[in-house]
């Protein structure tokens, strides 16, 4: 996990240098963003994962940007923009997990205790739209990052249940459906529990 970490890094360092950025990475740092799951379950479930997952992601939507877009894909997004929705999608899992342990039986029938990861949220705030709050409070995104960011979930976001929010975010906002496709590929493609 630390060569995620690192890659996470120098993504980072690389591309980001909006105002505010350097304040937004010293918060990730002393938070549990590189020591957390991305998922209770579902994908990247062990410590570490919600930095592997962006990391991952982050690779994803620059191949899907090269493929939509060709190799001048910076005159469509920016490198900085790529790297800002990518690395920061989830940071509303930030101090949302907490490690306990549940009974469960083994191969013989026999309970035991085994540690697991379970939902904790101090600040219920949704799942995309708490990432652009967070990120809103160390720097200013653009309304295409802030769409991309906030419907990265796609039609799995309860918000989006009636399918006509969606329709019009992903037909006015093409980043959003690009990182969406970054970010469910990954998941289901690049991540093995």
């Amino acid at each position: 996990m630390e060569d995620f970490k690192q890659e996470f890094l120098d993504i980072f360092y690389d591309n980001i240098d909006r105002d505010g950025a350097d304040k937004l990475l010293d918060w990730l740092e002393r938070s549990d963003f590189f020591t957390a799951p991305a998922s209770t379950r579902h994908h990247s479930c062990q410590p570490g994962g919600l930095c592997m997952h962006s990391v991952l992601v982050y690779r994803r939507f620059i191949k899907i940007l090269q493929a939509e877009y060709g190799d001048n894909w910076q005159e469509k997004v920016s490198a900085e923009s790529a790297a800002i929705i990518a690395l920061l999608h989830d940071v509303c899992k930030v101090g949302y997990y907490v490690k306990d342990t549940k009974n469960v039986k083994d191969e013989n029938g026999v309970w035991q205790q085994v540690p697991y990861f379970r939902v904790e949220d101090s600040l219920p705030y949704g799942h995309g739209e708490k990432s652009v709050y967070i990120i809103s409070s160390f720097i200013k995104l653009s309304r295409e990052e802030a769409m991309a960011i906030n419907w990265h979930m796609g039609a799995f976001d309860e918000r989006a249940k009636s399918g006509y929010i969606l329709t019009q975010v992903f037909r006015n906002y093409p980043t959003a459906f690009l990182f969406h496709l970054a970010d469910f590929s990954s998941t289901y493609l690049d991540e093995k529990n």
